[in-house]
C-alpha cells in the first residue's frame, strides 16, 4: 500500500513539478524579509477615542496621532518602494542602535510606548489639576552598548543592584558614581520568570562614569479619576505622546479645546511636559493631508522646519505649530481658537 501511495504522489509531482516549483518561488518572492525597512506615509489613530476614562467630558473634535507606515522588504514591496518617491527603504543596520537587534529594538519601543502613556497621563492629571500617585516603579535594561562589559540581556528587569532595592533610577546612576574605574557591580534581575544573577563592570567614557547600559523607567499609577488608554498590540514607540496628553487633558477639563476641529500631531512628551523631536515627519505630514486637519502639531527645531518646508514646497492647506512643551501646544490651542 506504501509503494502504490508513493508511486501515486510521484506521478503527480512528475506531472506538475513546473507548476509546483512555480508556487515555490511566489512564495518565497513575497514571503522572504531582505534586510531592509521601508517607510511610507501612514495615517493617524483617534487618540480621543482611545481614552476610557470616569466621567470624562465630551469632544466635539479629536486629538489624533500620526504615524509612519513601516514595512519589511520583500522583493515587491522594495521594488514598488524603489520607484515610489514617498517611499523610502533603510538597511536595517542603520535605523538599529550599534549591538542591537531588531527583536531589542522592538522591545525597546515598547517601553517607550508605555513609558510615554505614563508621562502623558502625569502631565495632563497635574495641569488640570487632578491626582494621581506613583504605586510601583519598574527598572528594564533595554540597550547594552557595545563597548560595555556585562552579562546583563536586554529585557532584565532589575530588582537589586549591589544588595539594594532600587526605588528610583538615579540611585543606580548614583551607585555607579560611588565606585572605581574597574569594578564590577551586581544586579539582581529578573527575565522570563527566572531570577538571575548578573554583573557589569564601571567603565569610563567622556569622563563620565558607566556600566554602558540604558535604562527605561515603568510606572504603574493610580489615578482619580481612573483612566485606562487603549492601544493595539502592533503600536510602540514614544512619539504619539504629545497627542495622547492632550486628549486627555480635554478628558478632564469641562471646555472643549479641540472647538470641534481635527488636530493631528506628533512628539515625544516627558514627565515634566517637555516635547521632544521625532522621526518621519514628512510621512505623519502626509497623513495629517490625508485625514483633512486642520491643524498639524510637531516638536519645535528641526522637525518644525522640515514640515513648514514641505507644506511651502507642496502648497498644503494646513497650518503647521512648533511647541517645545505642553504648556505650549495648550497656549496655541486657545488662542488660535480666538481668532478663528
Amino acid at each position: 500500500m506504501f509503494n502504490k501511495l508513493y508511486d501515486k504522489i510521484k506521478e503527480i509531482f512528475l506531472k506538475n513539478y513546473r507548476f509546483l516549483i512555480f508556487l515555490v518561488l511566489i512564495f518565497i518572492i513575497f514571503t522572504i524579509r531582505l534586510p531592509y525597512t521601508i517607510e511610507a506615509p501612514g495615517g493617524y489613530i483617534n487618540v480621543t477615542k482611545r481614552i476610557e476614562m470616569d466621567n470624562a467630558y465630551t469632544s466635539k473634535g479629536s486629538f489624533n496621532m500620526a504615524y509612519v507606515s513601516e514595512v519589511s522588504a520583500t522583493l515587491p514591496t522594495l521594488f514598488y518602494a524603489w520607484l515610489n518617491p514617498n517611499w523610502d527603504i533603510s538597511k536595517n543596520e542603520d535605523i538599529l542602535l550599534e549591538n542591537e537587534t531588531i527583536d531589542d529594538l522592538l522591545f525597546r519601543n515598547k517601553l517607550a510606548l508605555k513609558e510615554a502613556n505614563n508621562n502623558a497621563i502625569m502631565v495632563a492629571y497635574r495641569k488640570a489639576g487632578f491626582d494621581y500617585e506613583i504605586v510601583e516603579q519598574k527598572f528594564y535594561v533595554a540597550y547594552l552598548d557595545a563597548t560595555s562589559e556585562t552579562d546583563l540581556k536586554v529585557g532584565d528587569l532589575i530588582i537589586e543592584v549591589d544588595g539594594k532595592k532600587i526605588a528610583d533610577k538615579s540611585e543606580i546612576s548614583q551607585i555607579v558614581a560611588s565606585k572605581d574605574i574597574g569594578d564590577e557591580i551586581k544586579f539582581k534581575v529578573k527575565n522570563n520568570n527566572k531570577n538571575y544573577e548578573r554583573i557589569a563592570r564601571v567603565k569610563e567614557i567622556d569622563n563620565s562614569k558607566v556600566v554602558g547600559i540604558v535604562i527605561y523607567e515603568l510606572l504603574e499609577l493610580k489615578t482619580n479619576p481612573v483612566i485606562k488608554i487603549k492601544s493595539s498590540s502592533s503600536e510602540s514607540g514614544p512619539s504619539g505622546g504629545l497627542m495622547t496628553a492632550l486628549a486627555i487633558y480635554n478628558s478632564l477639563v469641562e471646555e472643549d479645546i479641540t472647538k470641534g476641529n481635527i488636530i493631528i500631531g506628533t512628539g515625544m512628551i516627558d514627565s515634566k511636559g517637555n516635547v521632544g523631536s521625532i522621526g518621519g515627519v514628512k510621512y505623519k505630514l502626509l497623513g495629517a493631508i490625508k485625514g483633512k486637519a486642520k491643524i498639524f502639531i510637531v516638536p519645535s527645531g528641526e522637525n518644525y522646519l522640515e514640515a513648514i518646508t514641505l507644506k511651502e514646497k507642496n502648497d498644503y492647506d494646513i497650518e503647521i505649530v512648533g511647541v517645545s512643551t505642553f504648556d505650549e501646544a495648550l497656549e496655541f490651542l486657545e488662542n488660535y481658537h480666538k481668532k478663528s
